[in-house]
């Protein structure tokens, strides 16, 4: 199994390089459009390799989907954390009850339930 992921590994490199070579022709970036630009009087703009717009915008995409998913998965791990604490009060209930009850059964029957 550690050779697969390992093969499946490099068979990612090798295409991730090839789409790097393939894309290395810089293209420019700007924060704002030419006309809004003049108005505001702000020129961000950056050149960069095409690989790397694009390597940045699947990582941005998966940060983006990966904290919109523990947003939403937020309600579910609140959920079992509160069902948790509440087994775990429940059990300490239980075992204070035995220990009430417990002169008062058998041995046996003592020895089973546990």
């Amino acid at each position: 199994m550690r050779y697969l992921r390992y093969a499946f590994l490099a068979v990612v490199a090798i295409v991730l390089i090839t789409v790097a070579l393939a894309n290395r022709e810089p293209v420019t970036l700007r924060l704002l459009t030419d006309d809004l630009a003049a108005v505001t009087g702000i020129r961000n703009q950056v050149t960069l390799p095409l690989f790397l717009v694009i390597f940045g915008g699947v990582i941005a995409g998966l940060v983006i989907g990966f904290v919109w998913e523990w947003l939403r998965e937020h309600k579910h791990r609140a959920q079992a954390a509160a069902q948790r604490r509440e087994k775990e009060r429940l059990e300490r209930e239980l075992g204070r009850l035995k220990q009430k009850e417990g002169g008062q059964k058998d041995d046996v029957l003592a020895l089973l339930e546990t």
